[in-house]
This record gives C-alpha cells, sequence and structure tokens, in this order.
C-alpha cells in the first residue's frame, strides 16, 4: 500500500495549475523537497506562477523532460497530461511511480483529519470561509483549495495553500473528474447538486460515493438533490425559508451594495461579498466549524473580516458610476447567482461571460439559457464573446452566439461579440451612471489580466 511517508522528491507536470500548484506548495511546505515543469514555463520569459513557486523553494523547469533525475521518487500528473509529455516519457524509462494529482490529494487526506469540501458550487468559497474561521479559532488549519485566498496573495503566495500546525486539514473535494470519491474524509460537506460537467443522475452517485466514505456527513438542505443525500437534519444546514429542519439555518438576508448581512441561529453576521450564494457558503462553513466546537460568535468575527477568494465576486471598483466585477462562474447556476448578487448594486447590469469548452458548452446550452434568463431584469444586459478553446481534438460544432441567439429570442437584451478585445468599444454606449460591468469565466489563465486591461481601458 502506497503512504505519503515514502516520497521524499516529487515532480509534477503541469505545476503551474490551480490543483497542481496548491499541492506542491502543500508538500514542499510538509518538508518534502518538490521541482515541476509546466508547458506555461518558457526560457527567458516571465511567469507570476513560476516565480511564486520558486520563492516557496520548488525548483520549476520547462516541459521536455530535464527536471526528472534519478533522484525523483514520485512523477505527478493531472488528468490534462498526455502520455506523449516527454516528462511522462522519462518516469516510464527510469520506472518511477505515476500518480495522478486527486490520488495524490487522497494520501494527503489521509494523513490528516480532513474536512472536504463537495458540491456543484462554491467549493472554493467555502474552503476559504472554513480555513478563515478555524484559523481565528486558534486552530491553525492547513488547506488545499482549486483558488488563492486574498489574504495570502497579500503575502506573496499564489494563496491556495498552507500546511499548518493543527490536526485538521480543510481540502476542496472536485466532482468533475470524479476524483472526489478517492477521499475518506472525517467530515464531508455537500454544499449543492446542480447540472455541471454531469447529467444529475452521474453527480447524485458520485455524491452518494462520498457521504458513503465521510465519517460524518452535512448538507446544505436548500438544495433539493442535496437534501436527499442527507444523513440526517440535525447535521445540516439550510436557509430558513428553504428548510426548516436543518440543525443551522440562516435568516434575514439583506444586501446593501457589495456587503451581506444575516443571521445564523439568531447570531448576526456581516460579510464584504454580495449575493445570497455568498450567505449559503458562509453558513455551511459556520456549520462546520460549529461541529468542531467552534462558537458562532467566533465564526461570525472571522468572516467580517475575511477577504475572499480570487476572482469570486472580486470588485475591481468604480469609475464614473461602472462598478467592475471578476467573478470564476462558469456554469449556468453561478452565473445566474452572480449576476443576481450584482443587481442590489446598480440598476443595470451588464454581464460579459466566456464560456469555455465546446463540448461543455453544447451540453449546458439550454440551462444557461434558462438560467441566465431566469436571473436577468428587464433592463439588465447578457453579453458573450466566443468559446475558449484550450487546445485539443473538440469538435467545434456550437458557438457562443448560438446561447445569444436563444436568450435574444426568449426576449432578453443579449448580444455577441466575437473577439473580446472588441468587446468594450462596443459596449460603451450601453453604459449608465449606474451600472455594474460583471466579468465571468473561467479555465483561460488570461482572464484575470483581461479584466484588469478592460479595467484600465474603462
Amino acid at each position: 500500500m502506497i503512504e505519503l511517508n515514502q516520497f521524499k522528491r516529487p515532480f509534477f507536470i503541469g505545476v503551474a495549475g490551480a490543483g497542481m500548484s496548491a499541492i506542491a506548495q502543500y508538500l514542499q511546505g510538509s518538508g518534502m523537497q518538490v521541482s515541476g515543469s509546466d508547458r506555461f514555463f518558457q526560457p527567458g520569459v516571465f511567469n507570476e506562477t513560476k516565480a511564486k513557486l520558486e520563492n516557496e523553494g520548488i525548483q520549476c523547469f520547462v516541459q521536455n523532460g530535464d527536471g526528472i533525475t534519478a533522484d525523483t521518487d514520485l512523477v505527478v500528473v493531472s488528468t490534462a497530461v498526455e502520455d506523449s509529455v516527454p516528462e511522462v516519457k522519462k518516469a516510464r524509462e527510469l520506472n518511477i511511480p505515476i500518480l495522478k494529482r486527486a490520488e495524490l490529494l487522497a494520501l494527503i487526506a489521509a494523513s490528516r483529519k480532513t474536512i472536504a469540501i463537495g458540491g456543484t458550487s462554491g467549493k472554493s468559497t467555502t474552503t476559504g470561509m472554513l480555513f478563515a474561521i478555524l484559523q481565528h479559532a486558534g486552530l491553525q488549519p492547513g488547506i488545499i483549495s482549486g483558488a488563492g485566498l486574498v489574504n495570502l496573495i497579500r503575502q506573496g503566495k499564489i494563496g491556495n495553500a498552507a500546511v499548518g500546525s493543527g490536526e485538521w486539514l480543510v481540502i476542496e473535494a472536485d466532482e468533475s473528474d470524479g476524483s472526489i470519491v478517492q477521499y475518506k474524509p472525517e467530515i464531508g460537506v455537500l454544499l449543492n447538486v446542480d447540472k455541471d460537467h454531469k447529467e444529475i443522475e452521474v453527480l447524485v452517485d458520485v455524491f452518494a460515493t462520498f457521504r458513503s466514505n465521510s465519517r460524518h456527513f452535512i448538507v446544505n438542505r436548500g438544495n433539493a438533490i442535496a437534501r436527499e443525500l442527507s444523513a440526517g437534519a440535525s447535521n445540516d444546514f439550510a436557509a430558513a425559508e428553504l428548510d426548516t429542519d436543518a440543525a443551522f439555518k440562516a435568516t434575514d438576508f439583506t444586501q446593501q451594495g457589495f456587503e451581506s448581512r444575516f443571521l445564523i441561529n439568531g447570531v448576526p453576521f456581516v460579510l464584504q461579498l454580495a449575493g445570497r450564494h455568498n450567505m449559503e457558503n458562509a453558513l455551511a462553513a459556520a456549520t462546520v466549524a460549529a461541529r468542531l466546537g467552534v462558537e458562532l460568535t467566533t465564526a461570525a468575527t472571522a468572516l467580517a473580516s475575511y477577504e475572499g477568494i480570487y476572482r469570486r465576486n472580486q470588485v475591481l471598483g468604480n469609475k464614473n458610476g461602472i462598478w467592475v466585477v471578476d467573478d470564476f462562474a462558469h456554469n449556468p447556476v453561478k452565473c445566474a447567482a452572480a449576476i443576481s448578487s450584482c443587481q442590489p448594486v446598480a440598476s443595470k447590469v451588464i454581464a460579459w461571460f466566456q464560456p469555455h469548452g465546446y463540448g461543455p458548452t453544447k451540453f449546458l446550452r439550454h440551462d444557461f439559457v434558462e438560467e441566465i434568463g431566469r436571473a436577468l431584469r428587464p433592463g439588465d444586459e447578457i453579453w458573450m464573446s466566443e468559446i475558449f478553446y484550450a487546445g485539443g481534438t473538440a469538435v467545434k460544432d456550437i458557438s457562443a452566439e448560438d446561447l445569444i441567439n436563444d436568450l435574444r429570442a426568449a426576449g432578453h437584451q443579449a448580444f455577441f461579440v466575437a473577439d473580446r478585445n472588441d468587446m468594450l468599444d462596443t459596449m460603451r454606449p450601453h453604459f449608465t451612471k449606474d451600472t455594474v460591468l460583471l466579468l465571468m469565466g473561467a479555465r483561460d489563465p488570461s482572464l484575470e489580466t483581461f479584466a484588469r486591461e478592460v479595467w484600465d481601458q474603462l
């Protein structure tokens, strides 16, 4: 049986990816000597992720095989790494064990008392919130997340991992590749089940296995499908109007600008984040913390100063009455929630979305149209640019324009600009002095830069 402590010098192929970089930093912080390569690393070209990894002591290489030596005792790959990559070939030549990222994360989870946060939406934010609460409570937790925490990013880190000296480790458990079924956490948390990468029936099976593998299981009873997987209402949480049986209930939600206020079992909470979905994320985190003995008042104090997650409802600022918000939203429910969260801020929301992947966009076409259409007010607008293509053999048999035409046919103000670099100038006549410009999309590593360019050029 493979155990984590038998490895000392792991090598990560694709180390710049969000999931891979988190585990690489965690192992480096745990005392291993980590190295890695990435196709985005090029000689003589500055790469911010590479620089931050190197600051942590992780040696980085161009993806040509040179980084793997006879001293390398483990090679870690993500699902995106193909057998033709030079490092994979070299690892096989040297008989070095190869593990997938999820397999390694399962080994890490087995080495600590682990809380695994699952669900189709809100995992990164809830993971970050729970980490903040447990830190504030003095439990010194570890974290492995899919996105950077703002307070860690400000320290010059990527922000998606910390070892922590306490017994608890908080991880984000991904269902999109099925890896969530490999974890056997002390506490499993299910935030929601909505159609995303897979059909609902497939997701229910995956999350049912997750429940079976968890020693304790906590679900959001406010989500109808998640409720069916409950191990008992006394474990669970919900917005009170959606379920009255849950042990932890949120009530009295209000939003003023980007600030949200609500009660959890009568205790007041304030978040510097917009949207009811973030109330549910905070409720999940506070519920888990309470199971560990952390008072709700302590959780409220911690979340009052919670600074958020990179590209999750990230407010870039206001120019001439126009707020700019950058968001990772990329499935139908997330896009609708992001739009709704901006509506209390201004009388008009202009949402721009770049779908990713031709297969996923085709699979979710009708869901995008239905969810986004339901969220839009009469004065709001939805804009899209062409689908992000990351390479490979995808059949390009759908366009973002197809979704826009569907939304327009349903009576919504919907606009298509194929090249996102033409978007801002085309959009300018649509701005008022009371507008939120919401930028949405995922998987494309240049989206952060694009958002900053839009803000600079506004």
